[in-house]
């Protein structure tokens, strides 16, 4: 079950990608569309059985990187903190794909972009069911691609290709903190396996390694890198400029993308790694102090835009102020 909620989409994808021009517009609307539906319903039942019924699950997929001491699996994780993404990101991607048949009618690319949003979410699904690090950076750069690509969407438009290359520089921005944090992680704990990191991080707390030429706390460190990759995704004060442009995609593209699941990407990846911003208080005192300056900003600027479509955009800029808080529910769940 748990494999099919992930894969559903890709599957779907791939048919109205590269099958498009065969089975017709309406066919890859529906195929997409279905599969959507069928994993938002599977992920309800999911959403029961872990986060009400208190179970977890781990599914080995396949070996995927063997290499010295670099041991990656492909696996599926799913605990409470999982449960209740994959019911926001089906969710909400069945219906956007849902209202994208009457929004889209009249566009002649429409397989294409059923195929775009279903990698999205595919990609998405695949972040929130990480069992490491390296995977949940998978499904982050896949998230990125995705939004390139559907930003972008109308590349007849210079606005839209434009917003799509300002979001994709200013995320890779992020994205080199992030991946600066996972070469780190491996680097003090050997191992890229959430279970095992966030088992040995109360052993670091208050340590120092040597970074850039100083000796720093290890684990505030890592924190803070980790946070400059959830500061991109989740459009914080700095790295949150390629929001209101982003806008120029398609509505539906907003819907989902930047009004409901990929913002939420670095509010999830704080919570997953509670474990570790716990043991580093610092760093938890910067997520705060970034989340509450964001949120001042973002409803300040949000207060004087005159397309409804910024000053949504600017709304979604403040969601990592529940962040800290999502840190002790998920450290419960």
């Amino acid at each position: 079950m748990y494999a099919a909620i992930v894969f559903l989409p890709i599957i779907a994808s791939v048919i109205a990608g590269l099958f498009g021009r065969f089975i017709g517009a309406r066919a890859s609307e529906l195929v997409t569309t279905g599969a959507l539906f069928v994993s938002a319903a599977l992920s309800l039942v999911a959403f029961y059985d872990v986060t009400l019924m208190g179970h977890s699950h781990l599914i080995q997929v396949l070996p995927w990187i063997y290499s010295g001491d670099l041991r990656v699996d492909w696996a599926i994780r799913v605990d409470a903190l999982t449960g209740v993404m994959l019911v926001v990101v089906t969710g909400v991607s069945s219906l956007v794909h849902l209202y994208s048949i009457g929004y889209m009618a009249e566009d002649p690319n429409r397989q294409r972009f059923f195929a775009f949003l279903s990698f999205f979410t595919f990609a998405m699904l695949m972040l929130v069911t990480a069992n490491n690090f390296l995977q949940l950076f998978f499904g982050w750069e896949g998230v990125g691609v995705a939004s390139y690509l559907l930003i972008g969407f109308w590349y007849k438009k210079p606005e839209a290709n434009a917003a799509a290359i300002k979001a994709f520089i200013v995320n890779r921005v992020g994205d080199f903190g992030f991946a600066l944090g996972i070469f780190g992680i491996f680097f003090v704990f050997k191992t890229l396996d959430f279970q095992a990191v966030f088992g040995a991080a109360p052993a670091l707390a208050g340590k120092t390694f040597l970074f850039a030429g100083y000796h720093v706390d290890i684990l505030t460190t890592l924190c803070l890198l980790l946070f400059i990759g959830a500061m991109g995704k989740s459009a914080q004060i700095g790295l949150h400029t390629w929001l209101p442009d982003a806008m120029e995609g398609p509505t539906p593209v907003s819907a989902l993308i930047h009004a409901a699941t990929m913002v939420t990407a670095g509010v999830f990846l704080v919570c997953r790694c509670s474990p570790l911003f716990e043991q580093a208080p610092v760093a938890l005192a910067f997520v705060t102090f970034i989340g509450a300056t964001t949120a001042f900003f973002a409803a300040s600027v949000g207060l004087f835009q005159n397309d409804i479509k910024r000053v949504i955009a600017y709304s979604t800029c403040s969601p990592t102020p529940s962040s800290r808080r999502c840190c002790s529910s998920a450290r419960a769940a």
